[in-house]
């Protein structure tokens, strides 16, 4: 392998780590860059799924004091995460690798799509439910409310269920815009602090990848030389951009998800022409 490809494997991963702990979409950098240097596409993502999973681990625990104070409620989600991230994964073990290239493209397009909807989704949802924001002022405490707030209800607990099982599904297929999906759920469902949103989503990915990659290892697929040197880069990104969100801000925040995504949905379409 080249010098130039190393430095873009760790510099990708790094920067990965750091998106992934911010809004999300961190495999948007570290998928192309595994095809980039050359592996196809179901090993470049089963590798890209064991290399991100230490990330997604350091991002949920530089976020884990954003938790709030129903973290029993919170662990509620990881049931749906596990058996979601299990069946995609199974369903991207059986899918051909022709028929999974093609697919790329339009899954990061996809999720890039709902992160860019969440905001006024989200406002035609509190308007359905007659509602009122679900989090404090983004001056207060993240902490001070529930982290479901006046939302907390059993339909509610449906629909927030029911959707985590989709987007683990869909993280153990493919993973590229994980975070995107789940803050588009919470935004949807009410939840408007995005630094609470993060935690708990940080803390799903580590279930969803974890069993997607167990599953990937069993399976052979995984180039552990290239994982080993992207996981590396991911923990030390994922634990120091938890600061970073905190200093861009919210609007920030997802205008930098909304760029990344838009920018590699378009490059990748191009180059299936």
């Amino acid at each position: 392998m080249a010098w130039y490809e190393i430095l873009l494997l760790i510099g990708s991963s790094v920067l990965a780590g750091a998106v992934n702990s911010v809004a999300g979409g961190g495999t948007l950098l570290t998928f192309p860059a595994l095809i980039f240097v050359g592996q196809a596409a179901r090993i470049a993502n089963a590798t890209n799924t064991v290399a991100i999973w230490p990330g997604a681990l350091s991002s949920f625990w530089g976020y884990r004091s954003e938790l709030g104070h129903n973290r029993r409620e919170i662990l509620w989600l990881s049931v749906p995460s596990i058996l979601g991230g299990l069946l995609g994964a199974w369903l991207m073990v059986k899918t051909n690798e022709t028929t999974f290239a093609v697919l790329v493209p339009y899954l990061i397009l996809l999720a890039t799509g709902l992160f860019i909807a969440q905001e006024p989704l989200a406002r035609l949802q509190r308007r359905f439910w007659n509602s009122t924001p679900a989090t404090a002022p983004a001056e207060a405490d993240p902490t001070d409310g529930p982290a479901f707030g006046h939302a907390a209800t059993p339909l509610r607990w449906c629909f927030v269920l029911a959707s985590q099982f989709l987007v683990g599904v869909y993280g153990g297929y493919f993973g590229a815009g994980i975070g995107i999906l789940m803050l588009a759920a919470y935004g949807i469902l009410g939840f408007s602090n995005i630094h609470q949103a993060n935690a708990i989503k940080n803390l799903n990915s580590v279930f969803i990848n974890g069993i997607a990659a167990a599953l990937f290892v069993s399976q052979g697929m995984v180039n552990w030389r290239l994982a080993a040197l992207m996981a590396a880069g991911t923990i030390l990104g994922g634990y120091a951009g938890a600061g970073t969100a905190r200093r861009l801000g919210q609007k920030n925040v997802r205008r930098i998800v909304i760029l990344i995504g838009l920018s590699l949905a378009v490059a990748m379409f191009f180059k299936r022409l």
